[in-house]
């Protein structure tokens, strides 16, 4: 293999793993505040949220919100299921399920 491709590998490859790891190390002498801890768990789910917000809100890049959107209409049972069971493995059989039925009924 040529030179030139093993240090590309090789940085990205560090380009990858420093912003994981820098955090880590860095912090982890660090007594972060609570505040901030409630604050981190926030993300994922908010990260969660935009991305599919767009997909079930507006799949043809406009919003949608009627019955011909199926998406929004199996995102309702999935959003019942979710919050009632905490459980996101249902919550995916659920939204499988329900555009199935939406899509061949």
């Amino acid at each position: 293999m040529e030179q030139k491709v093993i240090l590309i590998i090789i940085g990205m490859s560090l380009v990858t793993y420093l912003p994981r790891m820098l955090p880590m190390v860095l912090l982890s002498k660090v007594k972060l505040p609570p505040l901030f801890l409630k604050w981190l768990q926030f993300i994922p789910v908010a990260v969660l949220s935009a991305l599919l917000a767009p997909a079930i809100l507006a799949p043809q890049d406009e919003l949608s919100i009627g019955l011909d959107n199926n998406a929004f209409i199996a995102s309702i049972p999935c959003f019942f299921v979710a919050i009632r069971t905490k459980n996101l493995f249902l919550t995916i059989v659920v939204g499988i399920l329900a555009m199935f039925l939406l899509q061949n009924l």
